[in-house]
This record gives structure tokens, sequence and C-alpha cells, in this order.
């Protein structure tokens, strides 16, 4: 250990603080501070980095190499120090040098690698790896403005620069040895070698140089630290194409890693995502595979030594990268690559919905990397040879070939590859099999599994909801921090506990007053830590139907309007989210929940019993403050539609009820816990899918018939909400003109009765902290820890780190 005494750490720090900044350790201010702590930290973690390395190359363990374009990892230090188990004594130090290590944390900017659920969770995978003692590492880009700082104006969403490098990134360490090229454009050129063989090769490109800059994934108590590997791009010394200028090159270079998930409404940015997705791979596969080499000098075993986890759509070209590589720079033949890529690749899908299973025209792929065209041509056509030997009817060929209609299709280029293809929740994984991918399901039942998504419960409740997490240990030990699907259990016998139930009041009362703080310091207002405090953050998409939710505070907000004699227990309804940029109705209906808080929380007669509160530039850090505050998790998108979910999972373990439908992960959190500890109301995804089939559903059936509904829809274009008709127009056509596609109107009814049901639970406060003890004792099912060791038992078959 770096330092094992109070005294130690001292000595370390104030040692630091004079030879980086020439001061004493009293005089430093805290954003110096928090760089000689973090550096201190980093330091450590890279010492057991290099003995895992060490440990790894002598006994040529398995490794799982994660690629995916999205890390969410939020703030590192706390997490990094309670995972080396060297927080107290920091912190304890930190106080004797008159340093609050509060003030240190809130220097850290969450990092900007992600922008929702994906990115989270492969931040909770690598977690998970790491302290089950896995060798796993991601690759990423390192974005360098993230996704958008998100801000609120004049009640509109923009979208600003997410300045998260302004002041550096403390755990990164930049390795510029390790670099790569990576080319594009250029064409494919025919040769022969030294030996007489036809090979091929890209010739006239144009380079791009990628650097890794690496940051280290720390297991809990193990000494175990894997690597987070960040590619930057930088201009190439060699020559650059004639006919681009110097200016265009640079302009190339910087864009790649300019920011995440480019627009892809203009052919311009879904050309930009395709360069990103290529420079990712292509980095991550030469870096690996010059590092195999180094050690064994043949690619033959290379499936014996990596599985390359292709976490959604974004990363499927390194399939054909690979194959490039073994063949094109490494001589392999077209069978014998081939062989080692159906051994190498694993893939998970994330959606079935339709806009984003990924497709790219055939061209943009033929010109911006010539020979991965040929490659993907290739597959294309042998599958397509086999499948018609094999008899396969016509029909299914067309569901299940790679390149249709001038595009190709990477989901069909996954699974026709890859040795296994996962859902991440059961319902999910049944819709895949069943529908979205039935006839590749019927070809490859051997590769489809499912692994439900789960989330690290070291950061999402030991980290980030320290007063419960201590009682809890307090109560079953701290055995569960190592083993949470058995550990938490151990709560259930204090369900019927008074005294325990009534701490479990009182620790949500204290983190209700840190959601105080935050909605004050961020949305300026102040709210009641006695109302019941009924949250839904998560991205702003039609499907996670935020838009229900609004619109049934609109229904509550009128009809204390009109009766004075109705009125709820005090509510307070917590939003985050972020809309795209280019999505224009997700940003409208921010607009819409911004619109309706400013005339409900400003009406004195109504603002007593309800307040509504949207959360500026919603993000890992604030997610740790309002998670451990809810009451009630809205969790109601349409059925069939959320692949799993893992906000749910996130309040589960915080003691909150889940308010949902039987979507993703809900259905198991539902047969976890028992329906009498959730709410669960709407249509199932078969009734949803039959009503779709059926065509008969009309949103004007609703309209003309529910009064209620019909004040609804109309406050959107009278004037309740803005005084230009017009501004929700937008969302009224949605709903009314196209057809309601995610039956709002017609969930809507049980929404309403779901949600005065729960609160009517929740007046009962004994019987209400018992559910939330037994949601918590149930979460350590959705530990990342289960999933990962679902993955490696059933997929990755990986040995752990001696």
């Amino acid at each position: 250990m770096l330092f094992d005494s109070k005294k130690e750490f001292i000595d370390d720090f104030s040692r630091r603080a004079i030879a980086k900044y020439g001061r004493d350790p009293k005089d430093i201010h805290p954003s110096e501070a928090y760089d000689i702590l973090g550096t201190m930290v980093r330091d450590l973690a890279t010492t057991n980095s290099k003995a895992c390395k060490d440990s790894v190359a002598k006994n040529g363990n398995k490794q799982v190499l994660y690629f995916s374009m999205e890390f969410l990892i939020g703030r590192l230090l706390v997490p990094n120090m309670v995972n080396l188990g060297i927080f107290d004594i920091a912190k304890a130090g930190l106080a004797d040098l008159g340093i609050d290590i509060k003030d240190l944390e809130n220097q850290e900017c969450d990092a900007g690698l992600g922008n929702g659920g994906l990115g989270r969770l492969a931040a909770c995978f690598m977690d998970s790896i790491a302290s089950l003692g896995y060798a796993g590492h991601g690759n990423c880009i390192r974005y360098d403005y993230g996704f958008f700082r998100q801000k609120i104006k004049n009640g509109r969403q923009e979208e600003l620069p997410d300045q998260w490098l302004l002041n550096g990134n403390v755990w990164e360490i930049r390795k510029p040895k390790h670099a790569v090229v990576v080319k594009y454009y250029g064409n494919g050129e025919t040769y022969v070698d030294q030996e007489g063989n036809i090979r091929r090769r890209t010739v006239n490109s144009l380079n791009v140089i990628a650097i890794p800059c690496d940051v280290g994934l720390v297991g809990y108590h193990n000494d175990v630290c894997n690597t987070l590997r960040l590619w930057t791009a930088e201009p190439s010394i060699d020559s650059i194409p004639e006919n681009t200028s110097f200016e265009e090159y640079i302009a190339f270079v910087r864009n790649i890693t300019h920011g995440l998930y480019p627009d892809d409404t203009t052919e311009q940015g879904k050309l930009l995502r395709l360069r990103q997705q290529y420079f990712l791979v292509s980095a991550g596969l030469q870096s690996t595979l010059r590092s195999h080499y180094r050690l064994y000098h043949t690619f033959k075993n290379l499936p014996e030594h990596f599985v390359f986890h292709l976490n959604d759509t974004h990363p499927i070209l390194a399939i054909p990268e690979l194959m490039r590589l073994l063949m094109d720079e490494n001589g392999y033949s077209w069978d014998d690559a081939y062989s080692i890529c159906t051994k190498c690749f694993a893939f998970t899908n994330h959606t079935v919905m339709p806009e984003a299973l990924e497709k790219w025209p055939c061209n943009y792929i033929a010109n911006l990397f010539p020979r991965v065209y040929m490659i993907i041509e290739e597959i294309n056509r042998r599958l397509l040879l086999k499948m018609r030997q094999d008899n396969v009817p016509e029909a299914e060929i067309d569901n299940c070939i790679i390149i249709k209609d001038g595009m190709v299709r990477m989901c069909q280029l996954a699974i026709n590859v890859a040795f296994s293809v996962n859902g991440v929740a059961g319902l999910h994984t049944e819709i895949l099999k069943t529908e979205t991918f039935k006839d590749l399901y019927k070809m490859y039942p051997e590769k489809f599994n499912n692994k439900t998504n789960g989330i690290t419960h070291r950061r999402w409740f030991l980290v980030s909801n320290p007063e419960l997490s201590s009682y809890v240990t307090k109560l079953i030990g701290e055995s569960w921090i190592k083993n949470p699907q058995d550990g938490l259990k151990d709560l259930l016998k204090y369900q019927d506990d008074e005294e325990v139930l009534k701490n479990f009041n009182r620790i949500k009362r204290d983190n209700k007053n840190a959601m105080v703080k935050l909605a004050k310091e961020n949305a300026g207002i102040d709210i009641d830590p006695e109302s019941i405090f009924d949250v839904q953050i998560k991205r702003l998409h039609a499907y996670k139907r935020q838009l229900m939710n609004i619109f049934q505070i609109i229904h509550l907000y009128k009809k204390m309007k009109a009766d004075s004699s109705f009125r709820i227990y005090p509510h307070t309804y917590i939003f985050g989210a972020k809309a795209a940029p280019s999505y224009i109705y997700a940003k409208r209906i921010i607009e819409l929940i911004l619109a309706v808080a400013k005339v409900i929380n400003n009406d004195e007669q109504v603002n007593k019993y309800m307040k509504v509160v949207f959360i500026e530039n919603y993000d890992v850090s604030k997610a740790q403050i309002i998670i451990p505050a809810t009451d009630i998790s809205e969790q109601i998108s349409t059925a069939g539609k959320e692949a799993s979910g893992t906000s749910n999972m996130k309040f589960m373990m915080n003691g909150a009820v889940t308010l949902g439908t039987l979507d993703g992960a809900n259905v198991e959190i539902s047969e976890l816990v028992g329906r009498e500890n959730c709410v669960i109301f709407g249509m199932n995804e078969k009734e949803a899918s039959e009503l779709r089939y059926k065509g008969t559903y009309s949103p004007w059936d609703y309209y003309n018939n529910n009064k209620d509904i019909k004040e609804i829809m109309d406050s959107l274009i009278d004037g309740s909400f803005d005084d230009d008709t017009k501004r929700f127009q937008l969302i009224f056509d949605e709903i009314m003109n196209r057809n309601d596609e995610y039956f709002i109107l017609k969930d809507f009814d049980s929404y309403n009765h779901a949600r005065a049901q729960i609160e009517k639970l929740y007046l009962n406060r004994l019987d209400w902290a018992k559910k939330c003890l037994i949601n918590v004792a149930n979460s350590g099912y959705f530990s990342s820890d289960r999933t990962i060791e679902e993955y490696n038992r059933d997929i990755w078959h990986l040995t752990k780190i001696k």
C-alpha cells in the first residue's frame, strides 16, 4: 500500500504539494489539492496495474476487451479510494491538514465519455470485472467535449460544450509509444508478395495517429487494476494525400474525437460517426495484436487469450477490421482469419428500436474503408452461398444477409460471425429471438443467450448512499459488499422490526435534505423534504414516456384548480434528462415539462401540494444525490421497448419503490420483490404487440370519450402553459395525428390509478419502509457482479488473476 498510516499519507501529500506547486498544503487551492490526491491514488492503482499485467503475461490469462462508444464512468476519486481501501486514512489525513475531502470531490468533473444507460452499464461492468479479479479492459474514444453540457435558458434546452478536460484529467496516462496508425480512404491494391502469394493492401490512404490515454479500473480490496484505454487522434507525420489541404486534414483529425454522437441527421454527421467507430476498433485491435504477437509470435492462439466484446452495434466494424489486419498485415488466409474471428467476437444487443439497429450505406463504407468493405462483401457472398446450399427459404435469407438494399446491416454482420449474441433482460432477449432476429435465431439458436443487466453496488449503494449502506453493514455485516446477491437478503429478517423500519425512513429523510439543496442550487426551486419524491431520470426519448408523466401532472393540476376539495399528499416531481440536439420532439417535451413546472411552482393555491423540478445537465454525480433521496421510481416505458433499463435497479437498491410497466428489467424486479412491493400498470408486451398488429387503436377514441384526456390534450394548444398556442402543437400532433405510437393515451387511465395507489401505500409509513427494505434486500441480484459472472460462465471463460 502507498500509505499504511495517516502520518505516511500526510507526509506524502505534503511532499507532493511542495514539489509540484511550491506551497505547503494549507496554502494550496482545492483544485491543486484534488490534483495531488488524485495523482497519489492513480499512482497506487498503476502499481497494482503493473503487477496484474505481469501476472497475466506469466500465466497466460484470457482477457476480455470491451469495445464501447460510451463509458459513463462519472467521478473516480471516492470510488477509487474506497476500492483501494484508503478512503478513511485519506479523509482523516486531509482533515489534519485543514482540508475537507468534500471540497476536493467537488473539484472533479464527470468524465465526458457517455450519455446514458449504455455507457453507465459499460462502466459498471468494468468495476465488476476488476472487483471479481478478472482481466478485462475497456476501449473507448477520448472525447474532447463529451456529449454536451445542457443549459436551460428561456424554458428551453441549449447545448454547450462539455469542457470536462479543461483542467486536465488526473486519472489518465498518455502513452504515445503505444500509438498506432488508422487508415482512411485510399484504395485496395492487389500485389504478389516475396513468396509468390497474392495479397491485398490499402494504399494512398489518409492516415491518423491514434494515441492511447490509459485510465486505471480499480477492483475492490483485491489489488487488481485493469485499464480503460481512451484513444485520441493526432495528425500523422506521413504526407497528406494530394487532393486534401492541410486545413482540411487537421479538421478531419480533430473531428474524430471532438464529441460523442455527432448529429446523424446530416450526411456529414453520419460519415463522422462512421469514422469514429472505425477509429475506435482499428486502434484497439492493432494495439492488442501488437502486444499479443510480442508474447506469442502467432495469432492462431488469439481466441485462447482474448474475447472481443462488442457493446451494441457501434463497434461491429471490428469484425471486418480484424479480418483485414490478419490477412493484409499478417499474411493469414481467408479461412484461417475467418476461423479466428468466429471464435473471438461476442455481441450484446441493447435495443429493439429499428432506428437504433445500425445500418450504413454501402458507398459510405466503401469510400471510407475500401478494404473493409471488400471483406464485408465477401463475408456476405459466402454466407449467401451457404444459405442457398442449405436450402434456406429466400424470405429468411433476406432477413439474415448482411447487405440489403444498398445498406450494410451491422447486427446481421455481428450475429452471423460472432460466437455469442445476448440480450440484456429476459423479455428483451425473447423479443430478439421471436421477433427482431427470428430467422437468425432459427439459424443460430446456440448463439443466443440472455444476460440481464446489472449495476455496481459499490458506486450506487456503498459510495452513493453512505448512511444507508453503513446501517445495512451494522445490521448484517459487510459480507454483502463482496457477495451482494446472497448477502443483502439477510436484511429480510428485519422486515418486521419497527426500529429498523423507522431508521430506514429516517435515513431516507436525511438523503432528501441533500436533494433539497441540489434542487435549490440547480433549479432555484425550494422543495419540501416531507413531500413524496417522485422521480424519472433518464435519456429523453418518446418510448420512455416522460410525456405521460407530465400529462398526469397536468391532470392533477387541472383537477385541483377546478375542485378546491380535491387535494393530494404533497409531491415533488423530479425530472432529469438530456435530449439529443437533433431530436426536436424530445426537446419540445423538455420545454413542456419546464412550462408546466413554471405554472405549477408559481401557483400559490397549488404549489404547497405539488412542485415540478427539472434538473439541468443531469449526470452521474447528480444521480448519486437524487437516487438515494427517491421515494417513487418511475419506470414507465411502453412495454416491449426498453431493453432492460438500469436506473430501475439503482432506485431499487436505494430503497425506492418501482412504479412501472412490465418492460425490460421491471419484469424481473416485480418477480423478485413481489407485486405487493411495487406497483405495475399498463399493457404488457403481448397486449401492446397485438394492439399494434390489429391496427385498431385510435387516440381520437380516447380524446372523444375521456374528458380528462381531452382536457390534457387541449391544454397543449389552448394557452394553459404558454401564451403561444402553437408552441406545443408538435406534441399534440404527434399524439393525435400520428396515432400515439407509444400508447400514452391507452395506458393513461391505468397510470393515473397506479399513481393514486402508490400514494396511498406511501402514507402507511412503516409498511412503506418495509417495502423499501424488501426492495434493498432483493436488489443484490441486479449487481453487475452477478451479470459479469454469468458473462464469464457462458461466454468469456476467463480465469482470475493470481
